[in-house]
């Protein structure tokens, strides 16, 4: 083990701080990286606040992971020294069950070894992210990344961005089909680049008005305020498939309604329960279903990645020294960023 310096809660009621964590040694079949760039998600803020009361503190959050690679096992043969590399949601699975047989590490079935918040498979010590300096993973969990991409908007693709791209490319979106997008924030704004690079028509649902103005440049077809009762009644039936991205419990009943029959809506922002509750009859008449969906698998992480290379889409951030990550969250809860803060962990030297 070796020491590290990070950014940790220690608590649900303190702000994150300066703190030394420890890294495992280099394994035959490991990759240290120096963290360049971490993106900030709404789910290390949930983690950081414990508002899924599973939090074990402490916690060094951040799982869209972007660096270079400082040193690799004796095994390893696909990454060398320098190389731009990165780390996602996941450092580690089972790699024998049904699932992680399948390609689908994210539904492991004797779960997956999450980047934060979880128990390490080697030492079963914790897990954590990358508010840090240096991280130490597996290499079948680590991914290659072009030097095409800048790597400051590029980070969110290892979490908001593959999580959009996985849940596309589940339910085969293309040419063709009309998407709806709701909400407008960090995994919004990737789903909205990804269905349009796909082929989808576009139209993205939001709260906030500035946003309209905001969705066409983001490659939207069509932008709706979701608070004008008599602009969704025009949606009304229309839509071959909704990605709901609001990242909290909300009423869903006004977005199934948008649905044409068959249509599918997919839950990827909250994971609790959805209030008032649904409307069945929305799904009976119309024969649709509201479906759910977690992260990436590890093919589709280095598929997105390709992906984006290939098509020049990236996220578009707002990059701050670590020492702003409190204020962050604060603008976060709030809705007031565009649309991924990005941590450039120089700053933490």
């Amino acid at each position: 083990m070796y020491p590290t310096m990070a950014y940790a809660a220690q608590s649900a009621t303190q702000p994150l701080g300066p703190f030394q964590i420890a890294r495992r040694e280099v394994g035959p079949h490991d990759i240290s990286i120096d963290i360049q760039y971490c993106g900030v998600c709404h789910t290390d803020q949930h983690f950081v606040l414990d508002e899924w009361q599973s939090s074990v503190y402490p916690i060094v959050p951040g799982h869209e992971i972007i660096g270079r690679v400082d040193k690799v096992g004796d095994h390893v043969t696909d990454f060398k020294s320098g190389d731009q590399a990165a780390v996602g949601c996941m450092v580690d699975s089972c790699q024998h069950c049904e699932a992680c047989a399948k390609g689908l590490e994210q539904y492991c079935q004797n779960t997956p070894t999450f980047t934060y918040n979880d128990r390490d498979r080697f030492t079963g010590q914790p897990t954590f992210g990358g508010y840090s300096d240096k991280i130490v993973v597996t290499e079948n969990f680590v991914f290659k990344v072009p030097e095409s991409l800048d790597p400051r908007a590029a980070a969110p693709l290892l979490c908001a961005g593959v999580t959009t791209y996985s849940t596309l490319r589940h339910w085969k979106i293309g040419k063709g089909h009309n998407v709806g997008i709701v909400g407008l924030g960090g995994l919004g704004h990737m789903g909205v680049k990804l269905a349009k690079a796909m082929g989808a028509h576009v139209t993205v649902f939001t709260t906030s008005p500035w946003k309209l103005a905001d969705a066409p440049r983001l490659g939207a077809d069509e932008a709706v305020l979701s608070t004008d009762k008599e602009a969704m009644k025009q949606y009304a039936s229309s839509l071959d498939f909704i990605l709901s991205t609001i990242p909290e419990s909300h009423d869903i009943n006004p977005y199934v309604a948008l649905l044409k029959r068959d249509g599918t809506l997919v839950i990827l922002g909250a994971i609790e329960p959805l209030e008032p509750g649904l409307d069945v009859d929305l799904l009976a008449f119309r024969r649709r279903s509201i479906a759910s969906s977690l992260i990436g698998s590890i093919e589709e992480t280095k598929e997105i990645i390709d992906f984006c290379a290939k098509n020049n889409i990236v996220a578009d951030v707002e990059v701050i020294p670590i020492q702003k990550i409190n204020e962050a969250y604060e603008r976060m809860r709030k809705g007031d960023v565009k649309y991924r803060f990005v941590i450039d962990m120089a700053s933490l030297k």
